[in-house]
């Protein structure tokens, strides 16, 4: 009887964990949660210069999944953290201001669910902030072909409110987006700005602050 109740006792002890580690899955993939990315690498297959000499506008792409290490490091090129100090970051700021919110709104990126994600430079994650395919639905409001067959867009955004001169956020934004531009070169990908559209539109879509304002749109994926 004694052998019987410890065997029962560790069966109900095995199937209480296995069920807390599921629902500790399906929260930690849900709305809010935060997702570590990879880390990235500071040292490129190619030379800057190379890099420099091969940008290119890409604005069709393969059908193949980028990954959560691709994702990585082309967040980090844009808005990664390079001295963790004094939080400076690898696309200048005006008086280090960081008007730019940053977000990834994915289609087809193994290990990460349709969605829309804002990037934390800080921790080098991912809160989630919507769910769904927002890609189809940004291509639905924008008719823009690029944005309908990359694997993901990253947005640029500007908040008008962190500083007395709202158009900074344009300047960052240009420094940001050419450094999204050099690390697709150097990881064999594509990508194409584009500021070509109404706010309001994207900014429905993607349920952005009355202050947000959106400023580029980059698809991006492989040649």
């Amino acid at each position: 009887m004694m052998i019987c109740a410890a065997l029962c006792l560790g069966v109900a002890s095995i199937m209480f964990l296995h069920a807390n580690h599921v629902l500790g899955q399906d929260k930690g993939a849900g709305k809010g949660q935060a997702i570590k990315l990879p880390p990235p690498r500071i040292d490129g297959p190619i030379s800057i210069e190379k890099a420099l000499a091969e940008r290119r506008s890409v604005r069709v792409y393969k059908e193949s999944p980028l990954t959560l290490a691709d994702l990585s490091q082309l967040l980090w090129a844009a808005q990664g953290i390079t001295e963790p100090k004094r939080g400076l970051r690898t696309a200048p700021s005006p008086m280090a201001a960081y008007l730019l919110n940053t977000y990834v709104v994915s289609g087809n990126v193994i290990d990460l669910p349709m969605g829309m994600y804002k990037y934390e430079p800080k921790d080098h994650t991912l809160i989630k902030t919507k769910e769904g395919d927002k890609k189809t639905e940004l291509f639905n409001a924008l008719g823009q072909a690029p944005i309908k067959n990359a694997p993901i867009l990253i947005v640029f955004s500007g908040m008008s409110d962190r500083s007395k001169r709202p158009g900074w956020m344009y300047l960052e934004a240009g420094a940001a987006s050419q450094n999204v531009y050099l690390e697709t070169v150097a990881m064999g990908l594509g990508t194409v700005t584009m500021a070509g559209f109404k706010d309001e539109d994207v900014r429905k879509v993607l349920n952005l602050e009355p202050n947000e304002q959106p400023i580029y749109i980059m698809p991006v994926g492989r040649k």
